[in-house]
């Protein structure tokens, strides 16, 4: 995969997007000593990058947003699961929309997409790994997990489709203001 220069510079402020989304502007909720819930917007700018610009830059944009933004603000010590389930989280919609949908537009591709990738990385892998690294109780991050998810899915299918210029909403013709 070649990057341009202008690619080049897209993904790093999605990285530095991401990280400050993640490690500065997210609600943290404790538990068992770790944490155990996030809620923020950091997944938004490896999710856009897998779909804008392919899979492998969105996993590169996951990873790297993982391990610097580990760097700069640590949140105990350093677990490359969750650097892997990163990359996964702008890997996987990328792949999905540029393989599987081919490309096509739509928010329901975009739905589709962002949700089977958050379902198996935020709400299984990450509790999984909280588990059986930290001991955290599935019990406790599984549910959790899900409900953020319920509504991180749809925001952030409808924020990729705005930034990409999606026709998100299907005005009738009938509806739309007569140019003149």
């Amino acid at each position: 995969m070649k990057f341009s220069t202008q690619r080049l510079v897209y993904v790093s402020l999605l990285i530095a997007l991401s990280i400050v989304f993640t490690r500065f502007l997210s609600l943290r909720i404790a538990l068992g000593g770790v944490e155990g819930i996030r809620i923020g917007l950091g997944g938004l700018p490896i999710v856009f990058a897998g779909i804008a610009f392919g899979p492998l830059a969105g996993g590169i944009v996951g990873a790297l947003s993982d391990l610097i933004g580990f760097f700069i603000s640590p949140m105990g010590a350093y677990m490359p699961h969750f650097t892997a389930t990163s990359f996964l989280t702008g890997f996987l919609p990328g792949l999905f929309v540029c393989y599987l949908f081919s490309g096509r537009k739509g928010f329901k591709n975009l739905l589709i997409a962002i949700g089977v990738t958050q379902i198996l990385t935020a709400i299984i892998l990450v509790p999984y790994f909280q588990n059986t690294l930290f001991g955290v109780p599935l019990v406790a991050t599984v549910p959790s997990a899900a409900i953020s998810q319920a509504g991180m899915i749809p925001l952030y299918a409808y924020l990729s489709g705005m930034l990409l210029g999606y026709d998100l909403v299907k005005i009738p013709e009938k509806c739309k203001p007569a140019r003149g």
